[in-house]
């Protein structure tokens, strides 16, 4: 069954067990390379991790012990000081996103601790700070609301945090996995369209609060919950007060603190951690007017409180899971799982770009999902990586991500004695808080502008996202801006279309001039030719490239035509790709054996062509002779672009008959993409040699290159292999100046230097770069006509 499954397929792909290696020169003065096509052993050998690969794997899994053992006290002293300034921004922020979370503050304050502590371990970023934030803690309170509605006996921190367990588990797989370059799926348009319209949904939900207006459904639509909370204006209370002036307040502290940086560069400094302590200066001081108002009737406040906050970890335990917790969110966990990838790797990434590190995305996850899995049993629910801590921390010159440990204890401190103090923070200054911070991350009209100029397409993405957002939930915009991203890009690659490539004369010149150059200048640059900078250039006929359209580009000869893929060659865009090419091919050549059609009656139906005998030898357009293909962008290729390539193969070769058509290739960097091209029957002369035929007599063009060992004492140029790098001299050196040769051309007098084939001469048509499968085409084309 087996053999016969292989013979099918032998024949489907025209294999008539003729591959080229007995086709092969014999160069008395040149090293002969044969190619050989991998195996499937070779693919599973590559797939099966070695005992070091192992090893290794489990070293990086803890990224501490790379630079542990090198701490010292500068950089501790770089961690004290940023580590306690975040600990203070995080205190405040926790608790006010506990509140978006629909929780009590306290597990603010859990999230927290655990988020910095655990983080350490496992981090390749020193800058991220993991712990609660807006739109995580948002699409919690979300999940937590609805759940409310199936399970009215399970509380709200239950369910969260069973919500990070879970969230927790699925990210750690996908760490372990390796599988970070899954949020390379997510364009930037899609972060931005998230974040911004995430940020006006937070918004819309804190301004009730803020204005201490009641009975506002924060689950509705953005667009209702601002409806609504223009209705309720008139029911503003004394919150409002505190509130608008704490936002107010936030926003003076942070706007003169820049204002003053600038103007006293030298105390820039401390300017930045002034603004950076505005957070904590506000509630500290609007947490005193408050002690101020209710100290003496506490019992029936005059403005919303937080009231008691317990101290220490009181809600430590085993977290409760049961398919009831995990039905009751599992329709929100993509979307969730979504937001914590979405915020921490691009967060880490940028970060990572403005402080010259590089980030391994698999190693973060496995960073957030154990973060997420061990901070229940604390009592904490969903966290992940803040763009504001995250800022304040690099600021505030952070060494390394020791840091977040210093943060731990400043959060803990809070924990076991701040709890008195928390009793009288305002909420309304808590939602002031949560406005001043997720107002950062709208996406300015300066960036959508540019999304303009660089890619309009992609703009209207990021305005679907958004309006979704509003109009909808942040969960139906992430999908929106996801789906729509993904469509473009499948559109793109169904409907790329490849270019005919010409030949144009290029040099290279240096413009040198004795005067300043720009306007009003009234020296001219003068185009100086390089030395041997002459050389053949591929441009598209048509220049759709830009290029200049004065330049005169021309086909490498009539009848051979130089096709280049534009992105890929696979099965949603093969047919589209073939039909363009034999559309020219057909539109540029003309049939080379008119008889071969037969009388008028006995043409295809969709024939168009000349009708009558007359027009037919009246017509002067060359017949087809051969096909170069571009794979400079192809990675690889499938059974359904192999077989178009037969399909169109077989077309053309009736529509050349009785002359055969030669398919050459070139820039081919996949050895699977030429054996599968080899399977197809491409790489070799055609038509293949007949059983008995002599092989030897044809000629063929290959690229060469100097080979030098350096296990031996062969010398090159008068060096030795101790003698660093080996420089060539192409006007001195005849070896050298010869990088492509014919089995006949190949110099006799090589000089010192050993010659070997670059590319496999058992695969002649497989062509090193365009201009070696240019001279390869014209060579046969000249035999065939001679």
């Amino acid at each position: 069954m087996a053999s016969k499954t292989k013979d099918r397929l032998a024949k489907l792909f025209g294999d008539d067990k003729y591959d080229g290696d007995d086709d092969i020169p014999s160069i008395s003065n040149a090293d002969i390379f044969i190619e050989r096509e991998p195996t499937i052993q070779e693919f599973f050998a590559e797939l099966t991790p070695s005992l070091h690969d192992v090893g290794r794997y489990i070293y990086n899994l803890f990224p501490f012990i790379h630079w542990i053992g090198k701490y010292n006290l500068q950089w501790f002293i770089g961690d004290l000081i940023a580590g306690t300034t975040v600990g203070a921004v995080v205190v405040p922020q926790g608790m006010a996103y506990a509140q978006l979370a629909q929780l009590d503050v306290e597990y603010g304050l859990y999230s927290s601790f655990m988020g910095v502590l655990i983080y350490w371990f496992f981090a390749t970023s020193k800058d991220i700070t993991i712990g609660p934030v807006a739109v995580m803690s948002q699409v919690t309170g979300n999940v937590v609301l609805k759940a409310r509605d199936t399970l009215p006996n399970v509380e709200g921190h239950v369910i969260a945090s069973a919500l990070a367990i879970i969230t927790g588990a699925i990210i750690v797989f996908l760490g372990l996995a390796r599988l970070g370059w899954l949020v390379e799926f997510i364009p930037l348009p899609a972060i931005c369209a998230f974040m911004t319209g995430s940020a006006i949904n937070i918004l819309s939900g804190q301004v009730c609060k803020l204005m201490g207006i009641s009975d506002i459904n924060t689950r509705d639509a953005p667009y209702m919950v601002i409806i609504n909370t223009l209705k309720g204006l008139p029911r503003t209370k004394l919150d409002a007060a505190l509130g608008l002036t704490a936002l107010t307040m936030l926003y003076l502290i942070r706007g003169t603190c820049s204002y003053m940086a600038k103007r006293q560069p030298h105390r820039s400094k401390t300017y930045f951690f002034i603004s950076t302590l505005r957070t904590v200066f506000v509630i500290l001081l609007y947490t005193a007017i408050s002690a101020g108002m209710n100290v003496s009737h506490k019992n029936k406040p005059s403005i919303s409180i937080i009231k008691n906050v317990p101290r220490g970890f009181k809600h430590a335990g085993v977290p409760v899971i049961n398919t009831e917790i995990i039905q009751a969110f599992a329709s929100e966990l993509p979307a969730a799982v979504i937001v914590m990838l979405i915020e921490h790797i691009s967060i880490s990434k940028s970060f990572g770009r403005i402080n010259n590190y590089v980030i391994d995305p698999s190693q973060e996850l496995v960073a957030i999902g154990v973060t997420n899995l061990l901070g229940p049993f604390l009592g904490a629910y969903p966290a992940t990586g803040s763009f504001s801590r995250t800022a304040i921390k690099s600021k505030a010159g952070v060494r390394t991500p020791f840091a977040g440990v210093i943060t731990a204890i400043v959060v803990l401190l809070a924990l076991y004695a701040l709890t008195a103090v928390f009793w009288y923070i305002p909420n309304a200054a808590l939602a002031a808080v949560i406005i001043h911070a997720v107002g950062d991350v709208i996406t300015p009209p300066r960036v959508v502008y540019q999304f303009w100029r660089v890619s309009p397409l992609e703009v209207p993405i990021f305005f679907a996202g958004v309006l979704v957002t509003i109009f909808s939930t942040i969960e139906n915009g992430i999908y929106t801006t996801i789906a729509v991203s993904f469509a473009v890009v499948i559109w793109r690659m169904f409907l790329s279309r490849g270019r005919l490539l010409g030949l144009a004369r290029i040099r290279t010149v240096k413009a040198s001039t004795n005067g300043k150059l720009g306007p009003g200048s009234s020296d001219e640059a003068v185009a100086e030719e390089a030395d041997l900078s002459v050389r053949t250039g591929f441009l598209p006929l048509d220049h759709e490239d830009g290029s200049n359209p004065r330049v005169v580009v021309q086909s490498p000869h009539p009848g051979v035509f130089i096709y280049r893929f534009a992105e890929g060659f696979n099965y949603p865009n093969s047919s589209r790709y073939l039909t363009h090419l034999t559309d020219v091919v057909f539109r540029e050549t003309r049939r080379t054996d008119p008889a071969s059609l037969g009388k008028l009656g006995d043409r295809p139906w969709n024939y168009v062509g000349p009708r009558n005998q007359k027009d037919l030898d009246l017509d002067t357009r060359p017949t087809l002779k051969a096909i170069i293909l571009d794979f400079s962008s192809v990675n690889n290729i499938d059974v359904t672009a192999a077989q178009a390539l037969i399909d169109v193969r077989n077309q053309l070769d009736r529509y050349a008959a009785p002359d055969t058509v030669n398919w050459h290739f070139a820039n081919i960097e996949n050895r699977w993409t030429k054996r599968a091209l080899a399977a197809a029957g491409f790489g070799f002369r055609t038509p293949k040699p007949g059983p008995g035929e002599h092989t030897g007599h044809w000629k063929r063009i290959f690229s060469i290159a100097d080979l030098y060992r350096a296990d031996t004492e062969d010398t090159i140029e008068g060096k030795t292999a101790g003698d660093g790098p080996i420089v060539y001299d192409i006007e001195q050196d005849p070896a050298s100046d010869i990088s492509r040769a014919s089995d006949k051309d190949v110099p006799r007098d090589p000089g010192s230097a050993r010659l070997v084939a670059v590319q496999g001469l058992n695969r002649p048509f497989f062509h090193f770069d365009l201009q070696e499968a240019v001279d390869a085409a014209l060579l046969h084309v000249g035999e065939r006509e001679d």
